[in-house]
């Protein structure tokens, strides 16, 4: 019987060890410590900076500290949450942390997730940060009734009519990797538009502190048609295809998430994005030569030839193609035709770096501008590139560069 029941304790060790290895690959999927992890600070301590239209506030410490983090969290406390955003003494967390998009997180996930956060993570006393949300806007019931209006209790559940693979991605998708939260545009009350594929807003592309995050659907010109699988899940693992590069906070969820996911999911998810449809609001877009040969010849007169023959043609060619596998093209990018031009401008302003990856190594960088170029010739360089080489793209004025260019300044304090 001894015997019977060393050997009992040993599996169970082995299945808590398999949990917590299995939670600490969906905290990867989840990409938690981008939001829980400050620049230079403790693996998940909180502290990060985000603003909201209302006031900044300050992710909080979910290492398992007792006092000042998630430690004398019980498995149903951590599950309410997470998947509902009501902490152990019962405030409701702000919609920015995800919670729409974990409610689809299954129960036993949740629980390897809650056992990886409890029993790895190694505990960090760092008291949270009050939000600098002004009174009476920083009280938080309101809350509850925003909860009851857009959240909805719904966890994911496989379609029959779809491929394992198919609901293998979109299991990610809606729910640990929350796409949605960046790739789907906002409502008036800051909701989300759609939390899956019911509804064609959903991944149709968001704004949020000035970036747009692009169309993930299937349109030709501003979305992923006519990207193929591989180009989705080569971007997952290395941050690049041979003509487009993650920039953005999409930087660091490569770096962070989805290059350490198992090349299954990569391709779960290309699978699942690659059956979203259009939605049919932008027709293909066709590259011409003209704008390539009036460069290659010297003839500068179109306004912003000129900037862009001194601070772009050297990376990005006067052909508007790019370094294959290290600068993008901007012919037919779907990031420069956007109809928001927010990243366009914002890149230009501040300049990207690709991802840092264990197969793409060093990342290639990209100068910023900011300091170099006046409003009206920062706009006039977008404009150029935005409707060079067959792109067609409403044009931008100095005015929406000024504004970007106090938006997304960066913080000093």
């Amino acid at each position: 019987m001894a015997i019977n029941g060393l050997v009992q304790t040993a599996h169970a060790d082995s299945d808590v060890a398999a949990q917590i290895k299995h939670g600490e690959y969906l905290a990867r999927a989840g990409d938690c410590a981008a939001c829980h992890t400050a620049p230079g600070g403790k693996p998940f301590a909180g502290g990060l900076k985000m603003m909201t239209p209302v006031g900044a506030i300050y992710a909080s410490n979910i290492t398992p500290d007792k006092l000042t983090g998630i430690g004398s969290y019980s498995e149903q406390d951590f599950s309410r949450a997470l998947r509902q955003g009501i902490a152990q003494d019962g405030h409701h967390l702000y919609p920015a942390m995800p919670y729409p998009s974990f409610n689809k997180i299954t129960d036993s996930d949740t629980r390897d997730l809650y056992l990886y956060f409890t029993q790895q993570v190694v505990p960090v006393a760092q008291t949270n940060r009050p939000s600098d949300i002004p009174f009476p806007l920083n009280i938080r019931w309101p809350l509850a009734v925003w909860n009851q209006v857009f959240l909805q209790q719904k966890p994911y559940y496989s379609d029959p009519k779809q491929t394992a693979n198919w609901n293998r991605g979109a299991y990610l998708v809606q729910g640990l990797g929350h796409c949605g939260s960046c790739h789907t545009p906002r409502g008036v009350g800051f909701q989300e538009k759609a939390l899956d594929n019911g509804n064609r807003a959903y991944l149709s592309g968001g704004t949020l502190d000035g970036w747009h995050a692009p169309n993930l659907r299937g349109d030709a010109t501003t979305g992923l048609g006519q990207w193929t699988e591989g180009d989705i899940t080569q971007f997952l693992q290395q941050g690049h295809t041979p003509r487009s590069t993650a920039f953005g906070s999409m930087v660091e969820v490569v770096q962070d998430s989805t290059q350490y996911l198992t090349d299954a999911d990569r391709q779960a998810i290309a699978v699942y994005l690659k059956s979203l449809p259009a939605d049919g609001q932008f027709r293909v877009q066709v590259n011409n030569s003209a704008t390539a040969q009036a460069l290659e010849k010297g003839d500068l007169a179109a306004t912003g030839a000129q900037l862009y023959m001194d601070n772009c043609a050297d990376c990005h060619l006067a052909s508007g193609q790019g370094e294959k596998n290290k600068y993008p093209q901007l012919a037919q990018n779907p990031v420069v035709v956007s109809a928001d031009p927010s990243s366009m401008i914002n890149i230009v302003l501040r300049g990207a770096h690709s991802p840092v990856t264990v197969t793409s190594g060093k990342g290639a960088k990209m100068p910023a501008f900011a300091d170099r170029l006046e409003d009206q010739e920062v706009a006039d360089v977008v404009n150029f590139i935005r409707n060079g080489w067959g792109n067609q793209a409403e044009r931008v004025s100095a005015a929406q560069v000024k504004a970007m260019r106090k938006l997304t300044e960066p913080d000093k304090g």
